[in-house]
């Protein structure tokens, strides 16, 4: 039986990335043998691995991957301490199934859910800059021109948490149409409330090359292979499919 690091074993079986792993380890989360694990610990196949004192299989579960049209008033979270509704309530039980980054609960649209950590790791490590498109809609006795959007693509814009930058932003009807290379916490809503134009509704069409389509709200599916490789490829999707995608989102939200 050969040591691998913990957290690396719990991304293998399907509960978290890596990078969430290790924070369930540093909050305590993670038993091994009835003993709170530390980062560093390594294990093999014939350690008692716990999750919140639940027992976790730690051989590799089927990977599967699945979209959400994700409802509003639903958490991001496999768990929540208040018992609010989470996506995973919307989702058949899969042992190992859990979001891939977050949408936050007062946000609609397109969610991953996997059991593939790496997969999660690969998605949500900025240094993968996998994009992320959302169509807003704000408050205000004015709509957002595109000079005004400008200020969120110039560079110009700073947060709390540091310089904020999207790839693209334009005006759309009662808001605009904002795509990120980056997922930070509400970062599409601070970005146009920092510019006079708060985000009464915000949902999200597209990740990487993966589109919402004509999914409804709490709808899901399991994506195959080529969803896959759109998702993680946008640069090798067809333009001819890509615009058609674009022109069904315009025509459903735009």
């Amino acid at each position: 039986m050969t040591p691998e690091r913990l957290q690396k074993r719990l991304a293998r079986a399907g509960v978290a990335s890596r990078r969430a792993a290790e924070e369930m380890i540093t909050a305590g989360r993670i038993t091994v043998n009835g003993e709170v694990a530390v980062l560093g610990r390594t294990v093999t196949d014939a350690d008692d691995i716990r999750l919140d004192g639940q027992l976790i299989e730690t051989e590799s579960v089927p990977k599967v991957t699945y979209m959400l049209y994700k409802p509003r008033g639903y958490v991001t979270t496999a768990r929540d301490e208040y018992g609010r509704r989470n996506v995973l309530d919307a989702m058949p039980r899969i042992p190992g199934l859990h979001p891939v980054g977050r949408l936050d609960r007062d946000s609609e649209g397109l969610l991953l859910l996997t059991t593939d950590g790496d997969l999660t790791l690969t998605m949500t490590h900025p240094r993968f800059g996998h994009e992320k498109a959302y169509r807003a809609w704000t408050d205000g006795p004015e709509e957002p021109t595109q000079e005004d959007l400008d200020a969120l693509t110039d560079g110009s814009l700073k947060l709390e948490d540091g310089p904020a930058r999207a790839l693209q932003a334009s005006p759309a009807r009662g808001g605009a149409f904002v795509t990120l290379g980056e997922g930070r916490n509400r970062q599409v809503r601070r970005m146009l409330e920092d510019i006079g134009h708060p985000v009464t509704r915000l949902l999200r069409y597209r990740v990487g090359g993966l589109w919402l389509g004509n999914m409804e709200v709490g709808e899901y599916q399991q994506l195959d292979e080529r969803d896959l490789q759109d998702l993680l490829h946008p640069e090798k999707v067809p333009a001819a499919i890509w615009d058609r995608q674009w022109e069904r989102i315009q025509k459903r939200w735009g």
